[in-house]
């Protein structure tokens, strides 16, 4: 299988240091700020309000800055840090199970991430479209403490990494749970990815860190399933797993995982000039589940026999909502579940 591999000049590394505290790839934030929101209203009137708006506009110039995809097959490392249910781990891994997974019923999960296939590198290579698990490690006991900073995850990953001697390729995924506090979490992210240092892990390896949100912060972190109060006459969702927020981190994971494999050392696709803060092609969508999306409003989803909301299936009979991503075709967020 081939590997996902990187080198770097010592240029980098030092400009990836100050990259790490300035953004860590625009760290992700699920619900709409009270700002982003009235940006968003703002944009539907100057669009009049067309049913094709879901965050479309000209103005939105996505590029393509030269560096790599990830197009061989993603092998997901999964680090469970804290506590977690069984039947937490159980939503978590459907789902990113259900990536490659193409016998889904449409709209499927497999079909939502075909748009983060779309993104190619200069030698023609477009993100793969084969996502797997290839390993787990959990540390129930917080053996780096209960409130990290954004160098401790990497830490984190570093003794997992120890512990896997002679493979160096795949892809980390972070998962803290309710009770382990992070730098920035609730206060300004939900979940970030980036790349680690060589001189903490050994080599260096796209990663993303999600926090679970159902303790600390459900009205940022788990949007739609608890809604901030700033957002006055939205009603909240009721979540597909029952979970909101672990439903809600699934939505954050597929974010974090649609930008790693599309700008994975935050020099390929990204709107802006600046990559010390890049608008990546989830960022463009936040808070966009189905037609009509925007300006506070998730779009039309589907509804199970209990009430509860999904956009998208999974294997195994699993539903989920997750967030449009940004289309390089159409210009403008998409999704498998669109009505038009």
């Amino acid at each position: 299988m081939r590997r996902h591999t990187f080198t770097f000049s010592i240029l980098l590394v030092v400009s990836s240091i100050l990259l790490l505290f300035s953004c860590q790839a625009r760290g992700h934030r699920l619900a709409p700020s009270a700002t982003h929101l009235r940006r968003r209203i703002s944009g539907e009137r100057e669009l009049g309000g067309s049913k094709r708006y879901e965050g479309s506009s000209e103005l939105v110039h996505m590029r393509y800055h030269m560096g790599p995809v990830l197009s061989a097959p993603i092998r997901i490392y999964l680090i469970w840090y804290g506590r977690w249910r069984p039947a937490q781990q159980s939503t978590i891994r459907d789902f990113l199970h259900s990536i490659s997974d193409a016998s889904s019923t449409s709209p499927s999960v497999h079909e939502w991430w075909s748009t983060a296939a779309l993104y190619r590198d200069q030698t023609g290579a477009n993100v793969t479209r084969s996502v797997s698990i290839a390993g787990e490690t959990s540390d129930p006991l917080c053996s780096r403490g209960s409130s990290l900073t954004r160098l401790d995850i990497q830490r984190v990953i570093a003794d997992a990494v120890a512990g896997r001697r002679g493979d160096d390729g795949g892809v980390y995924l972070v998962l803290t749970a309710a009770e382990v506090a992070m730098q920035d979490f609730c206060r300004a992210v939900c979940g970030f990815h980036y790349f680690t240092f060589p001189s903490i892990t050994g080599r260096t390896l796209p990663y993303a860190w999600v926090g679970n949100s159902g303790d600390q912060c459900p009205s940022m972190c788990a949007y739609p399933f608890v809604v901030p109060e700033y957002m006055v006459g939205t009603a909240a969702m009721a979540p597909p797993n029952e979970d909101a927020g672990v439903d809600g981190m699934v939505s954050v994971i597929g974010h974090e995982l649609a930008e790693l494999s599309t700008d994975p050392l935050v020099n390929s696709w990204y709107a802006g000039e600046d990559p010390t803060a890049p608008t990546e092609i989830a960022d463009l969508c936040e808070g966009i589940y189905g037609t009509g999306g925007g300006g506070g409003y998730a779009g039309q989803v589907m509804t199970d026999g209990a009430g509860r909301k999904f956009n998208v299936n999974g294997r195994a009979g699993r539903r989920f909502l997750v967030q449009w991503l940004w289309s390089p075709i159409l210009n403008a967020c998409a999704g498998p579940n669109a009505i038009d």
